[in-house]
């Protein structure tokens, strides 16, 4: 009989428990408002970052404010406290962790929303007339695309090449399976300054979240040979340096927050890749790098 080996880290993509989406009037309950709506982010977290991100293009700060969460919750089991209220008034009985990101109606003070996804499309959806549009008409198969490609064959991959206690041949093809997605992003990337169009799309702010990912968390279970090859994709490499210091981008980057909340999460033991860092991401966030405050 096989035994499952531990997985290296806790996943960040586990099951939501709200999916309320904003409509586009009154008769959708949840109708685009401005100021009515909260979001609540750590932008440690994969998720928290990518809304984040997102929230900074389509430059919504005033019409949907973002209160800003540290990176480890206050509690491993109950979660954020401050979150508390949200979830108990939302579901009744609720017993389960108070978890980030959260879109909150400060109308009901209930929840809206626990999906990333939903979270960005509806922001751009619904908020962002007129404003830089990360979902532009025609692209939503192709963002589509692009997240899939990121969950599977690069956070997937990653992890389970970076399992404790894995197989060496499962290991070995999960990484052949990173690398060649790596691969076909890197020739796609060639010339390009962007994923899709010729602007920054959801697209890249999935991709960049996936390759922070990447070198500040999945790299300390990978042995350094594995860092290097990863290393080894000049022009994917450089797409992650300009998307960086764009500050819609580095301004979100919580370095300090990211090893916080990988330590109080991680479940594998280190490997020599730890100490082989791809990119210098402080270097090119700059003085916009900001950290896990609470930013109201």
């Amino acid at each position: 009989m096989s035994v499952t080996p531990l997985a290296a880290h806790i996943s960040d993509r586990s099951e939501p428990v709200f999916r309320g989406r904003i409509g586009s009037d009154a008769r959708s309950g949840h109708y685009a408002v401005p100021g009515r709506y909260r979001l609540h982010l750590s932008t440690a977290c994969p998720d928290g970052l990518r809304i984040a991100v997102t929230h900074s293009l389509i430059g919504l700060g005033a019409v949907c404010p973002a209160t800003f969460l540290p990176a480890v919750p206050d509690c491993p089991e109950s979660g954020h406290a401050v979150l508390r209220p949200l979830y108990e008034a939302s579901a009744h009985r609720y017993t389960g962790p108070a978890t980030a990101p959260v879109l909150s109606d400060d109308w009901s003070g209930r929840i809206v929303s626990t999906h990333a996804p939903d979270i960005m499309r509806d922001l751009a959806r619904r908020f962002g007339r007129d404003r830089p549009q990360p979902y532009p008409c025609g692209a939503e198969s192709e963002i589509e695309a692009v997240e899939r490609m990121c969950a599977q064959g690069i956070e997937d991959a990653a992890q389970r090449a970076g399992t404790a206690g894995g197989e060496p041949a499962q290991r070995t093809a999960a990484l052949e399976a990173l690398l060649e997605t790596l691969g076909a992003l890197e020739r796609w990337l060639d010339g390009r300054t962007y994923l899709i169009r010729d602007e920054v799309t959801a697209a890249d702010v999935e991709l960049w979240v996936a390759l922070v990912q990447l070198d500040t968390v999945h790299r300390h279970h990978l042995d350094a040979s594995a860092v290097q090859r990863i290393a080894a994709h000049p022009a994917l490499w450089a797409y992650a340096r300009r998307l960086t210091a764009h500050p819609a981008f580095g301004r979100h980057l919580d370095l300090d927050g990211i090893e916080l909340r990988h330590h109080a999460r991680c479940r594998g033991l280190e490997d020599a890749g730890a100490a082989v860092q791809i990119l210098d991401w402080a270097r090119y966030a700059g003085c916009q790098q900001v950290h896990s405050v609470d930013r109201r």
